[in-house]
């Protein structure tokens, strides 16, 4: 029995280049910046500096080093991940120290996050509010029953709260969209994040961060903010 009930018809979305930006083709016809992108062209000030400090501060070599690291990692442990939903099975691990490494941490994720999903309806998810924004979940489905839109994150160091106001925004985004085009009632969201280990003798962290129903109108607020803000300056 995999995980994997695939409920709705979820159209892929194509990429297109418009006086230089990559945008998303949806099959209305529009051509939409992803959610990351809205996020990312509308970053606070204080995030901002935040980064550009810490990339000062590790050197910008090393910075990118980093960077591309823990997205490769970030790639692996999906592979994995999506590997179990559709088929049941993670598979195993060949001798790259990285492969082994990323596979652990989606062990974690398996036993501590995804054990509480009855069932996802897609992985790699394409998503789309129609004339606005569009993006790629990893998965939706049900988590402990609810509706939610369901997503894998690594990290180099565990994260608090206060840190992940983007995840927020990018759950209900997706909620959103699947609710437009859809015709769903997604109020929840949840991250089943994995933080990599020190060493190879110490295990995973595994946190997880869920947007509760209760919440939702609050994060619905602050992402059409976002979104009005992008458009107004672009």
């Amino acid at each position: 029995m995999t995980l994997l009930q695939e409920r709705f018809n979820y159209t892929p979305l194509s990429r297109a280049s418009v006086e230089g930006k990559r945008l998303y083709a949806t099959p209305d016809g529009s051509k939409v910046p992803s959610v990351t992108t809205i996020l990312d062209k509308t970053k606070p000030l204080e995030k901002r500096l935040a980064l550009a400090n810490w990339k000062k501060r590790v050197g910008e070599a090393k910075a990118q080093e980093i960077v591309t690291e823990a997205a490769g990692r970030g790639t692996r442990m999906h592979k994995w991940l999506e590997d179990y939903v559709k088929t049941g099975a993670i598979g195993t691990p060949g001798t790259n120290p990285n492969s082994q490494e990323s596979h652990r941490m989606a062990e974690v994720v398996i036993a501590q996050g995804l054990c509480n999903v009855n069932e996802i309806w897609g992985v790699e998810v394409p998503l789309y509010y129609p004339g606005l924004y569009a993006g790629t979940t990893d998965g939706c489905g049900l988590h402990l029953n609810d509706e939610a839109i369901i997503d894998y994150k690594q990290s180099n160091k565990p994260k608090k709260q206060e840190w992940i106001e983007d995840y927020y925004l990018q759950l209900t985004a997706y909620a959103l969209a699947h609710n437009k085009v859809h015709g769903t009632n997604l109020r929840k969201g949840v991250v089943l994040m994995c933080v990599k280990p020190k060493t190879e003798d110490d295990v995973p962290v595994y946190q997880e961060f869920i947007l509760e129903s209760k919440d939702f109108d609050h994060w619905e607020a602050q992402w059409w903010n976002r979104v009005e803000e992008y458009y107004s300056q672009n």
